[in-house]
């Protein structure tokens, strides 16, 4: 049995959050697989320090358009297969999945849309939804052990965000989007950090318009989780709401297996 330490943040741009001392945090923290979402960049924009990190492999999803989403997942172990994208087109081309196959589980790094620009992205977001739970469903049947680590663009319950009432007709806290993640998890899935923690004003997104970090006002949008076949492997779960660079902050988990 081996023990692994997960981490996965939502940079925002991950030229701008190496300037912020990333590389540096990234060293100190030593996880054995790190995700990043929103990176905002193609490989070929990077330095060499973000593509090329001593002792990691690094595999990257770029959307079609420069400056737009982004994925990018290191690992010090190096996976048996990688995909990225669910075989759709119309989800593939965005830059949103890096699916890793390990020996003993596969993990999604996955940036899923954001629907409040427009009711045809709030309906992107739902039909991303769906093909998600169906390809890991169907990996499920087949006995697969699966980790899902990201920004999900949802908080799941009124203790998921400051304001829930305030809050109740914007995307990211829609009720058709609140009861996709209720099926999800009653698909055989479960949200980590509840397994530890169970406390309110846990939040990993604050505006930064408002500077609503700075009083706590948050969502907690980002992610670890697993399926249910994995509940007896999971160590910890917790968030980093202390480190900066981002209007997000990291999420991880410490598994064996």
């Amino acid at each position: 049995m081996k023990s692994y330490k997960l981490l996965s943040w939502n940079v925002n741009g991950i030229r701008a959050v190496a300037k912020k001392g990333f590389l540096e945090w990234f060293k100190s923290e030593n996880p054995d697989i790190l995700c990043l979402q929103e990176t905002k960049a193609w490989q070929e924009q990077l330095d060499e320090s973000l593509t090329n990190v001593n002792g990691y492999h690094a595999y990257f999803s770029q959307a079609y358009k420069k400056g737009y989403s982004g994925v990018v997942t290191y690992t010090k172990e190096e996976p048996i297969n990688v995909y990225k994208g669910f075989g759709i087109e119309e989800f593939d081309s965005e830059g949103r999945i890096v699916i890793t196959e390990f020996k003993k589980f596969t993990l999604f790094n996955i940036y899923f849309p954001n629907g409040k620009q427009s009711k045809e992205r709030l309906q992107y977001k739902l039909n991303f939804y769906e093909a998600f739970q169906n390809y890991v469903v169907d990996l499920l049947k087949q006995g697969k052990k699966i980790i899902v680590c990201g920004d999900v663009n949802t908080a799941h319950k009124e203790i998921d965000l400051a304001r829930p009432k305030a809050n109740e007709t914007v995307s990211g806290f829609l009720p058709e989007e609140r009861s996709w993640m209720d099926r999800f998890f009653d698909a055989g899935f479960i949200d980590t950090l509840r397994i530890f923690n169970d406390k309110p004003e846990v939040y990993t997104w604050w505006d930064v318009i408002t500077r609503s970090r700075e009083r706590n006002v948050g969502w907690r949008i980002d992610y670890f989780i697993i399926s249910e076949n994995l509940k007896k492997n999971i160590t910890d779960a917790f968030t980093m709401p202390d480190v900066m660079g981002s209007d997000h902050c990291p999420v991880g988990i410490n598994i064996e297996i």
